[in-house]
């Protein structure tokens, strides 16, 4: 092993935040000094927005190192940018269309739902979980709703396949109805030749039926997770048009500007901050996909600041 090795990966991680995020976001600053880009709606198959040229979606935010570039998006002279996101929806959508009351109850009560996995997961009481074992129910709490397997698991939790298997299984004994859901989802969808969302939004899933297992699998997973993402990706859709609409009546003065999956950002006067947030987030928890009120509460985190760092 040769200690060149680490300088040549890092130089590789600086090239490619440099080329696409300094480099290529300058290029894109129009005439006005912003960046305009372009969302679509009916891009993805979950039904989530995207975005492209530029895809300011993809700003990073999980190192530390990346998320230094959202601090060079900022608000005009006067005003703040408001940065509203959901917290955990997916788990929380998972939650209502499994029907679990053990995952429900962590909710309603406010706790940390990794935490609390991990303490069901291990058998200890919550204030003996480590952070390893938070990670760990972390990492499979999200895995199961992407259909992993054991093997994807423990690819990334760096554990056998056996090992990770057991904590597949100590998760669906914990939360039972989970698994149901799961298994409901993927036979209702072989039935049907779809999935849908809470919203009554239907995704078609011939893959189901497939002959050959890889693609039947990749099905399964599809049919897995359409419905909880899609769900999610419906409910912050119905937030921006609710959003858009009170604080444009209530004459707020504040402009939505960004979406990001599961995250609004909005431009507002810097003397209105404070009001346009707690509306915003009311707005949000307040969506009802499909007019149907979640059995656990959509909790919103907000904050403002004069750039998008700083916001988040």
């Amino acid at each position: 092993y040769s200690p060149v090795i680490d300088h040549i990966l890092l130089y590789r991680t600086y090239q490619k935040l440099n080329s696409t995020y300094v480099e290529g976001l300058l290029k894109v600053i129009g005439p006005d000094g912003r960046i305009h880009s372009t969302f679509n709606q009916t891009e993805t198959r979950t039904g989530r927005i995207s975005s492209n040229e530029p895809n300011l979606q993809n700003i990073p935010v999980r190192t530390e190192l990346g998320s230094r570039f959202r601090k060079y998006f900022i608000a005009p002279r006067g005003s703040v940018l408001l940065d509203a996101d959901y917290s955990q929806i997916e788990l929380r959508v998972l939650a209502h269309l499994s029907g679990d009351e053990a995952l429900q109850q962590a909710f309603l009560h406010g706790a940390d739902i990794h935490r609390t996995t991990a303490a069901k997961m291990y058998g200890v009481p919550n204030e003996m979980v480590t952070g390893q074992m938070r990670s760990s129910a972390k990492a499979i709490n999200f895995g199961i709703m992407y259909g992993k397997g054991a093997f994807s698991l423990g690819k990334d939790l760096g554990i056998s396949v056996k090992e990770a298997q057991e904590f597949i299984d100590a998760y669906l004994g914990a939360y039972p109805k989970v698994k149901t859901f799961m298994e409901k989802t993927i036979s209702d969808g072989r039935a049907n030749g779809y999935v849908s969302t809470l919203y009554g939004r239907r995704r078609p899933l011939p893959e189901l039926n497939a002959a050959n297992f890889n693609i039947r699998s990749q099905g399964e997973r599809m049919a897995m997770n359409t419905p909880i993402q899609g769900t999610a990706a419906d409910v912050i859709k119905l937030a921006m048009v609710r959003v858009y609409r009170r604080l444009a009546a209530e004459g707020m003065r504040a402009k939505l500007i960004l979406q990001v999956h599961d995250e609004l950002l909005l431009e507002v006067p810097a003397d209105n901050a404070p009001a346009a947030g707690e509306r915003l987030a009311a707005l949000m928890s307040g969506v009802r996909p499909g007019g149907v009120a979640l059995d656990v509460p959509l909790a919103v985190d907000w904050g403002q600041g004069e750039n998008w760092g700083v916001a988040h």
